[in-house]
């Protein structure tokens, strides 16, 4: 649920800023005006920027344990365990640390009557957006075994394709490792044998034998400048991701890189929709549903198409017409989701988009090596045939001069 920093005036004339929790920005002027306060000032407080003053090299939870968390809580709270137990037991049996020093802090916020949701809030590195919504709605309604089982079976999903992705990208980067390496040992190692045995004929060389041989010296002499060089530009790149600006056209790069960036924008998508019908079918009203989901993509690009939508959505545009003007889905997933509002089971017809981005992203999955292959084939070729030029043609030369001779 998002969260509205506001500054207002108390009936004894004083002035206060503070926090409040609410699912609109209507909701939230509510809650203030109900206190009797005089409002002054509302804005929302970004999660996104909340993150980023996160400090550095904060250890983050694995996936695989927020599974098996939501998973065993599922179970005891069905059975009928006490919160309190569940989450102190759940705490002391697992492993991951950041995980197990959040649940410590929510045990000890619960024996002090805070609900568990507004506990959980407060570990944004353990405890997504996503996730602490989800329960506060299972607290509301009675139903938190339902809301960890649905969190188990999302993350159980977001696992499976990540595990997919990085199999599928796991041979192009061992070959690409293999052609970078095998490069530097040419130019250390391999032309500069050829480069002295060449210097004592004095003979004229090859456009290209000169050229890698400019290269090689340039490797070989000056490898410092180009660690110096590769640390620099990392770090500034790293500097200009982590501007606002930065952010939005890294992201949208991801998304532009060819044979992998529709794959990453389809199971962008995938969870997207998924979240989406999650969130609707817990009860969250649409524009914060639109809001959490936007923000579990992860993607700053996507995220601010997301925030249009929302904005369009809270200006009376339904949501048929504003995914249509987005152009972030495709026709078919489009329609589904027309029908699903006419239909009033728009969180299935989502889940049926999730399924149906999943299939494509399966199928491009099994066949991206495949179609990386060929690429690789020609920077290999390439490599091969710059070597072979810049070396056999000076030797072809001296032969030539010798036969001649």
């Amino acid at each position: 649920m998002p969260r509205y920093r506001y500054t207002a005036r108390k009936p004894n004339g004083k002035r206060v800023s503070a926090i409040i929790e609410a699912a609109s920005e209507s909701d939230a002027i509510a809650n203030v005006s109900a206190s009797g306060a005089v409002l002054l000032s509302l804005e929302i407080t970004k999660a996104r920027a909340q993150k980023a003053n996160a400090p550095l090299f904060q250890p983050k939870v694995k996936l695989e344990s927020l599974v098996i968390f939501s998973r065993q809580a599922y179970s005891l709270i069905k059975a009928g365990v006490p919160l309190l137990r569940a989450i102190k037991g759940l705490g002391q049996s697992t492993t991951d640390k950041p995980l197990k020093a959040a649940l410590e802090s929510v045990a000890n916020e619960l024996s002090n009557g805070r609900p568990m949701s507004a506990a959980m809030r407060d570990h944004e590195n353990v405890f997504s957006d996503l996730f602490v919504s989800l329960v506060q709605v299972g607290e509301n309604t009675g139903r938190l075994d339902d809301a960890m089982l649905q969190l188990a079976e999302y993350y159980e999903q977001e696992m499976e394709t990540r595990r997919r992705i990085k199999s599928a990208l796991r041979y192009p980067t061992f070959v690409l490792m293999v052609i970078i390496g095998a490069m530097a040992f040419l130019n250390v190692k391999v032309i500069p044998q050829f480069a002295g045995m060449f210097a004592k004929f004095g003979s004229d060389l090859p456009l290209p034998t000169k050229i890698l041989m400019a290269t090689s010296s340039f490797f070989v002499d000056f490898w410092w400048l180009l660690v110096f060089g590769t640390v620099c530009l990392v770090a500034g790149l790293q500097v200009w991701k982590n501007t606002e600006q930065g952010r939005v056209k890294w992201d949208k790069f991801k998304l532009r890189i060819p044979l992998v960036g529709n794959l990453v924008n389809r199971a962008l998508m995938s969870r997207f929709s998924r979240t989406f019908a999650l969130m609707l079918r817990a009860g969250v009203p649409l524009n914060t549903a639109l809001q959490m989901s936007g923000e579990a993509l992860d993607n700053h690009f996507l995220g601010g198409e997301v925030d249009k939508m929302k904005a369009a959505i809270e200006s009376g545009i339904n949501l048929s017409s504003v995914t249509a003007d987005s152009q972030l889905f495709t026709p078919l997933v489009h329609q589904m989701i027309q029908v699903g509002e006419e239909t009033g089971q728009i969180d299935n017809l989502l889940l049926e988009a999730s399924d149906f981005y999943d299939r494509e992203v399966d199928y491009d999955l099994k066949t991206l090596s495949a179609r990386m292959e060929p690429i690789l084939l020609l920077i290999v070729a390439g490599m091969v045939l710059i070597l072979a030029l810049g070396i056999f043609l000076p030797m072809w030369n001296m032969l030539d001069l010798i036969r001649g001779g």
